[in-house]
Formats: C-alpha cells, sequence, structure tokens
C-alpha cells in the first residue's frame, strides 16, 4: 500500500487553490472546475468542492470543519518562507519555533481554517530522518 494524497473539500475552491499555489509555489493540475490536484515529489494535496461529496456519499465532508488534520510541507528554509509568507497569510498559529523531534516548524491556517505546517529538519536525526 501506498499514501497517495489528502484531500481538501473547500466550498470556494478557486480561492483555496489559489492560496496553495501561492504559498507552495506549486501550479495545480485541474481535472474539472471541481477537483484539482498540487503534486510534489513525495505527495498530493488535492482539493475538491463541495459538489463533489454527493458522489462519495451526500453529507459526509463539510468544508472548513477540520479540527484535527495538519497538513506538512517539508521546506528548505522555514524562517526565510515565513518573511515571504506575511503577506499571504492571514493566520499565523506561531512564528517558526525548534520543536523537541529537531523540526523547525510554522503552523497557519488556510483561508477555510485547516492548520498547516510548514518545517524545516535542523537537527542531526531529523535531518537524517528527511534526507532518505
Amino acid at each position: 500500500m501506498d499514501f497517495v494524497s489528502v484531500r481538501i473539500i473547500t466550498s470556494d475552491i478557486n480561492r483555496l487553490v489559489n492560496f496553495y499555489e501561492n504559498i507552495t509555489g506549486v501550479q495545480a493540475a485541474w481535472g474539472n472546475e471541481d477537483f484539482a490536484e498540487l503534486r510534489t515529489t513525495h505527495g498530493t494535496l488535492a482539493i475538491g468542492s463541495t459538489r463533489t461529496v454527493a458522489l462519495f456519499a451526500p453529507g459526509s465532508a463539510r468544508p472548513a470543519d477540520n479540527h484535527s488534520v495538519i497538513i506538512e510541507f517539508l521546506v528548505d528554509d522555514v524562517d526565510t518562507l515565513y518573511e515571504k509568507l506575511k503577506s499571504a497569510v492571514e493566520d499565523f498559529v506561531n512564528e517558526p519555533t525548534t520543536m523537541p523531534w529537531g523540526n523547525r516548524a510554522l503552523l497557519f491556517r488556510d483561508p477555510d481554517g485547516n492548520m498547516v505546517n510548514f518545517f524545516t529538519p535542523v537537527t542531526p536525526e531529523a535531518i537524517e530522518k528527511f534526507s532518505r
């Protein structure tokens, strides 16, 4: 089994796709007006409109209602990126902070309130873990 993607359901797909394209520098691949993917080397962030929910099961997902998942991106330099993100992000949860597990992390919320973590490994152990 291989992990492939995380999908966000949103009521404003254009706004959310534009946000993620802006903060990641990754151009979205649109399947149609209700579905887009931001594909990276190691995984994909899929974004679907609320109209796609009925295809799975009506009412099975609600936009802007996530309180438990953090979407994480490995970045080269979280401190430099933080300065660039100040004009694009409205809700920072914290400034870059070195975590006990060896990553320097920056948490913020996307326009739908989903938590996003940009992190850079800084300890030898964390650097080794993510160099594989």
